[in-house]
């Protein structure tokens, strides 16, 4: 069974992705900020992480950068999960090493298929 790694700073978006991917047989990993994503991506090794775009400190696409840095966690794909929904933001999140991009609120099909895509 596949581990995913879901990161966002609000717990009721958390609770509902965990959700629809728990549903979808994935075992799930949650941190509600980007310092706690990056050390269980180096500790856990998940298969895949779920980012919210916006977050104080350290962003998705921050966690992005950080992890592709690192020879620990650079295999990961990244899928973002936010409320942007520019054409340059989606340019943008795929220059920085984002896999998918999913925009709030989703649905469980978009978030599953999305998931699905940025592990083939």
């Amino acid at each position: 069974m596949k581990t995913i790694l879901i990161v966002d700073d609000m717990k009721s978006e958390l609770d509902m992705m965990a959700n629809y991917l728990t549903k979808a047989g994935y075992n799930i990993i949650m941190a509600n900020n980007g310092e706690e994503a990056i050390a269980l991506a180096i500790a856990k090794k998940p298969d895949l992480v779920v980012t919210d775009w916006m977050m104080p400190k350290m962003g998705g696409l921050d966690i992005c950068r950080k992890l592709r840095r690192n020879p620990q966690t650079q295999a990961i794909p990244v899928v973002t999960c936010t409320s942007k929904d520019r054409d340059v933001d989606r340019m943008w999140a795929k220059k920085q090493g984002i896999k998918a991009y999913v925009t709030k609120p989703c649905t469980q099909e978009e978030l599953v298929m999305a998931v699905q895509g940025a592990m083939e």
